[in-house]
């Protein structure tokens, strides 16, 4: 089954100051490792830039994936996943997953994109998602019965709305350090530390 990956890196990261995605972490940048660890997946990935996108996308410019930029990021993750989930399904319309990354966490390796596809084999649920510190969330995988519902978000409204909206069709994987993820200059300090 041809599984698609969406990395978000879209946001202006107002509360660190500074361009989240281009945090060094472990010689890397947050946005080059999700990206480095997606195609190691698959070979249909899809990172939606916005705030700062010239910037960002120089970063991953040498990589084979389909950067596209969201004008409208601002209005919230919803359009993000919009915009990049129509890019990925235009780029490959035979995609039977798509999972939804984000950036800013930074222990996300292959491994765990590995586990949410064989956690959905295994499983037959129509959308598997992360599991840490009491709350589930990215990186998610949605099967095909929720394309329709990906492509309607928009705005605000991002994967989390469909969690609650399909908790009866969920499978979770335990990615405990998922519960990681930078979004001040404190987080990123206690990271690096």
């Amino acid at each position: 089954m041809e599984t698609g990956i969406l990395i978000l890196a879209a946001g202006n990261s107002s509360r660190l100051g500074q361009p989240k995605q281009l945090l060094d972490f472990k010689g890397k940048s947050l946005l080059r490792h999700v990206a480095e660890e997606s195609l190691k997946i698959t070979k249909s990935v899809v990172v939606v830039t916005g705030a700062n996108s010239i910037e960002i996308s120089k970063e991953i410019n040498d990589l084979e994936l389909i950067v596209t930029e969201n004008k409208t990021w601002n209005e919230g993750m919803g359009s993000s996943i919009h915009i990049g989930f129509d890019q990925l399904l235009n780029l490959v319309p035979a995609i039977e997953n798509c999972i939804i990354s984000v950036c800013d966490q930074p222990f996300i390796e292959a491994s765990v994109f590995s586990e949410l596809i064989q956690t959905q084999q295994d499983s037959q649920k129509g959308v598997v998602a992360s599991k840490y510190a009491d709350t589930v969330g990215t990186p998610v995988l949605f099967t095909k019965r929720y394309f329709k519902d990906l492509s309607k978000l928009s705005g605000q409204e991002g994967a989390k709305k469909l969690l609650q909206k399909f908790k009866d069709d969920i499978a979770e994987i335990n990615f405990a350090k998922g519960a990681i993820d930078i979004d001040t200059q404190n987080d990123y300090q206690l990271l690096i530390q």
